[in-house]
């Protein structure tokens, strides 16, 4: 929907003057750009930020143009559908191009999930497609100077280097970082890219913002995403937010949570600070930072002491509770949680009673809760929670994880993990056999690519240690040798914690390659000085410009699980290439080109070739059956996104209509079809609004937990028990997964077609490439191809079976420690020695809380997304956050005579020294101090703005908060622990 007269036929042209319609345009292209940029100039950001040059290329291409055409109106004028490219809520936007310009934007008002809302960063998206601070040519750095190079020569020169890296030390030596910003048809290419290379040295940013969500949901119940929606909030009675600050991270999120408030439902927010979201709760509490599991067990103690649990809920569905609630009623008592939390017992109690007596309620959780070493116990102790009270597959309820980027759920399914093909399969040998055969491969091709059979099944090391992976004593490496090249494929390294060892990791490589839309801070880190004995003086540094999602087509996943599909706005700007046309380049240079693209069509852009993305998405539909990425066919998603208006803003759901260019009908169907959706396209499933809902049939997308985990465990039963079991399955009590025996048995295999006996023999629903078996449990007999379990409230495969508090390795709190100390070291994690208790015990002795008293935490700002880089260049953005900051409270600024505006030196145990500007403020506690992690481009005091290409430097740059932050990693899945550390402020 735009808020503008259609051109052509719906505008009365004789009605309007030639210098009108002239004057309209002009209007709407320049001024706008112009007016912005001016200001900037005037108001002095220019002048520091080096505003002050040539008119912008979009003003340049505008006046290109028939001058004559525009002045009558005779301009060719389209409007793309697309999805902002920031966080998970899943903006969509309407853009509007003039003679191949993209010239204007609207929120889409018939969007189910935007409502046609924006924030700042979503207005400010079209800048991204004509950014002047964007990378246009590929670079090479020489003599610490980034020079232009061609395409040819690029390509040529890395994978001559790579292929020479390969036969000295092996395909594991190449670390490869995909993007959370890549679509879904792209992450998918770039795990297929990284196994036909050979390796499964991979990752990408979820590793660093919810992989402890991931694997601590998963092993609860199955899947490790949000249950349920934005939407469904609005069908909550209470919402408690903990770690999660959605009005700066998912602003828009905010719409459906204040339309909830609005019809009674009581927001709670649990935050070390008082943000923005907390000025919109009826009630804030500040816990200490890292106490996140004793202020959930405190709430768990007053929920069993009270007997408000849902006890019929628990005993169908859930194993292990009463494990748990002898373990909560033992150790956190009230006195025990506001000494490890700060939370006093009637606070507490009257958050449970809250929760209690306003059911349906939803859990909200964000990198507040993950980014810790025990984040994998944080979360289960969220779902804990909400399996007491029941709040599990019921609307309203369920356990609502905001992802970050806009792709990285999807990036996260089927992308570049080092523990798994696509789909969470794994590494197993069957799970590569069932790829080999959906790419059209020979198995024993893609093993000898491999250094070994071993290396093919083993977890590759994570994108939060590829610096040790570098500077690691090859003795203690569970590899061949060191990593000696990376690839930072459209990720931040800013992102990343141990800022000042990623340096001199990154200056020991001999080769860095970034391929991204903007140079990145990892441009500015390589070609900045470095130490002298760090420095491989081999290495070579590449930047290849890669198109931005507006420049190519795809689909992306949203945090609800909802795909969408991006139409492509405008061809790629400059020398930039899709991303899926320099992997395939790529890999034709290295040798496997022709398997690479062997199932899909090829399309020629600028007059080279690319995978045809739809052919890309419909091998993922015949292979991803474990999470029902399957149903969600190119032709369906169109049709949604070229539909939105008839689909219901609560549930989701099409009560009716037909697209009008396929006939396709999308009655039942929720909107973007949020996975699992089930089958093939032809089975029709709807996609699932809210996991795990036994009220529905699951053709209609309902469900249960999933049988993952066994049938029994020591004689108990780990099924549902008789009578929990979805609306109107033919199996009304638990059942395992379904295989081909099971079928037999059950009786049901004759329901498959010849063709599916076939394809089915010897398999399971996620082995099946017929999708028979799936279509035959569902359709026919309403059943749940993963089974039906019980949720674990005790899951014994996690080194804490029962969630655990520990104290954070670098902490402020020496008693605390001794009472709860972390893991014990380990030698071999993720191919990497690990430590924990020895570095938590050294730090004790050492005395850090005296010399760095106050804990330091990061987190999001409105305007800015993830490292910063494309936010940070853009004018309309940069404007209205210039500077990097660090809140701190009145007392702490007191003690150390700080006042309101100064610069300050933020030092931490790593030796790294920020210089920022002082906001005091009692948003932060006086034994907390906060920093946002969106800026790069300064360095310990100094500006990088010499080591960046010339002319793509973001416009803002700042202290990054992760140069000075300290080592700790999750116990499970190697999260970084940022979001508890230590620091001291001193006056500059």
């Amino acid at each position: 929907m735009l808020l503008t007269k259609k051109t052509g036929a719906a505008r009365d042209i004789a009605a309007e003057s030639n210098f009108v319609q002239s004057l309209r345009r002009g209007m709407s292209q320049a001024l706008p750009t112009m007016d912005r940029r001016t200001f900037l100039r005037r108001s002095g950001v220019g002048v520091g930020a080096g505003l002050a040059a040539a008119p912008l290329a979009l003003v340049k291409q505008a006046q290109a143009a028939d001058e004559r055409k525009i002045a009558i109106g005779d301009t060719k004028t389209t409007v793309h559908r697309t999805v902002c490219t920031h966080c998970s809520v899943g903006c969509a936007i309407d853009a509007v191009v003039e003679n191949g310009v993209w010239v204007r934007q609207e929120p889409v008002f018939d969007s189910p999930i935007n409502l046609g809302a924006h924030c700042a960063k979503g207005a400010a998206v079209r800048e991204h497609g004509h950014g002047e601070h964007r990378l246009r040519y590929p670079m090479k750095l020489v003599n610490g100077k980034y020079q232009r190079i061609s395409w040819d020569t690029a390509l040529n020169e890395i994978s001559a280097q790579l292929m020479q890296l390969r036969k000295e030390s092996g395909p594991d030596s190449i670390y490869w970082i995909g993007s959370s910003k890549h679509s879904n048809e792209q992450s998918y290419l770039m795990r297929k890219f990284v196994s036909y290379w050979g390796s499964n040295n991979c990752d990408h940013q979820a590793r660093i913002c919810h992989s402890t969500t991931v694997a601590g949901v998963a092993n609860t119940w199955g899947y490790g995403a949000m249950t349920n929606s934005y939407n469904d909030m609005q069908n909550a009675k209470v919402a408690l937010y903990i770690g999660s600050n959605a009005a700066e991270a998912h602003p828009v999120s905010m719409l459906h949570m204040l339309h909830a408030k609005e019809t009674g439902c009581k927001m709670i927010v649990v935050d070390p600070r008082f943000t923005r979201t907390a000025a919109k709760a009826d009630q804030h509490i500040r816990i200490r930072s890292g106490s996140d599991i004793p202020f959930l067990f405190g709430l768990l103690y007053h929920i069993f002491k009270n007997g408000w649990e849902d006890q019929a809920y628990i005993d169908a569905r859930v194993y292990g509770m009463d494990e748990v609630k002898a373990d909560v009623l033992a150790k956190w008592t009230p006195d025990k949680v506001e000494e490890a939390c700060g939370v006093d017992e009637a606070t507490v109690y009257g958050v449970a009673k809250t929760m209690h007596e306003n059911r349906p309620g939803t859990l909200v959780w964000c990198m507040g809760q993950t980014q810790h070493s025990i984040g994998n116990a944080m979360v289960r102790a969220s779902c804990i929670v909400q399996l007491a009270l029941g709040n599990i597959g019921i609307s309203g309820g369920g356990a609502n994880i905001f992802r970050g980027h806009d792709n990285v759920q999807g990036a996260t399914d089927i992308g570049p993990n080092p523990d798994s093909l696509p789909g969470y399969y794994g590494l197993t040998e069957g799970s590569w056999k069932h790829f080999a055969q959906a790419w059209g491969v020979d198995y024993e091709w893609i093993k000898s690519r491999y250094a070994s059979p071993t290396l093919m099944t083993k977890p590759g090391i994570t994108v939060s240690r590829w610096i040790d992976g570098v500077l690691e004593d090859p003795d203690v490496i569970d590899q061949p040798t060191n990593l000696r090249a990376v690839f930072y494929w459209g990720h931040a390294p800013n992102s990343q914690t141990r800022g000042l060892e990623m340096k001199r990791a990154m200056d020991k490589l001999d080769l860095l390659v970034v391929v991204d839309p903007y140079p990145s801070a990892t441009a500015a880190m390589a070609a900045m000085p470095g130490k002298a004995e760090d420095l491989n003086p081999k290495r070579a540094v590449y930047l290849l410009p890669a198109a931005t999602q507006f420049e190519t087509s795809g689909s992306c996943t949203a945090s609800n699980r909802s795909l969408q599909w991006r139409e492509r706005v405008i061809e790629p700007l400059w020398e930039s290439r899709t991303d899926q046309m320099i992997m395939y380049q790529l890999a034709d240079k290295l040798g496997f080109g022709k398997e690479f693209v062997k199932n899909y069509k090829m399309q020629k852009v600028k007059g080279m070739d690319e995978p045809v993305i739809e052919d890309v998405l419909r091998e993922v539909n015949g292979s991803c059956w474990t999470i029902g990425y399957t149903g969600q066919s190119p032709e369906r998603l169109k049709a949604h996104m070229r539909n939105m208006h008839v689909f219901d803003v609560r549930t989701l759901r099409a009560k009716g209509g037909k697209d009008a260019e396929t006939g396709y009908d999308l009655t039942g169907d929720y909107f973007g079809l949020p996975w699992p959706c089930w089958g093939t396209p032809e089975l029709k499933h709807p996609g699932t609004a809210n996991l795990y809902d036994t009220s529905l049939h699951v053709m209609n997308g309902g469900g249960n937990f999933r049988a993952n985990f066994g049938v029994e465990r020591n004689g108990v039963n780990l099924l549902a028990e008789d009578g929990s079991h979805s609306k109107g399955a033919a199996l009304t009590t638990g059942y395992p997964e379904f295989d081909h025996v099971l079928l037999k048995k059950l009786g049901w295999w004759n329901d498959l077609t010849d063709a599916e006996k076939a394809a089915a023999e010897g398999k399971n629903w996620k082995t099946d490439s017929s999708g028979g078996i799936i279509r035959v449990v569902m359709k026919t007999y309403g059943c749940y191809p993963f089974g039906n379990a019980k949720a674990r409230a005790l899951v014994w495969n996690f080194p804490d079976a029962i969630p655990q508090h520990r104290e954070p390795i670098y902490g402020t709190r020496p008693d605390l420690v001794a009472k709860y100390p972390s893991h014990d070291d380990l030698k071999n994690f993720w191919r990497l020695p690990t430590l924990y208790k020895s570095l938590q015990q050294k730090n004790v002795a050492d005395r850090l809380y005296e010399k760095f008293p106050i804990i330091l935490t990061s987190g999001r700002l409105v305007e800015y997304e993830g490292g910063g880089d494309e936010t940070r260049s853009n004018p309309w953005l940069a404007e209205l956050q210039q500077e990097c900051f660090v809140e701190i409270n009145p007392k702490a600024a007191a003690d150390r005579g700080i006042r309101n505006g100064d610069r300050v030196w933020v030092s931490t145990p790593t030796g790294a020294r920020l210089n920022v500007q002082a906001m005091v403020t009692e948003r932060v506690g006086p034994d907390t101090a906060f920093i946002p992690f969106h800026f790069a481009g300064h360095w310990q005091g100094a500006d990088l703005l010499s080591s960046y290409p010339e002319g793509a430097a973001p416009i803002v740059r700042g202290e990054a908060v992760n140069t000075g932050t300290t080592y700790g990693y999750d116990s499970v899945t190697m999260m970084q622990e940022t979001k508890t550390t230590i620091c001291n402020i001193a006056k500059a």
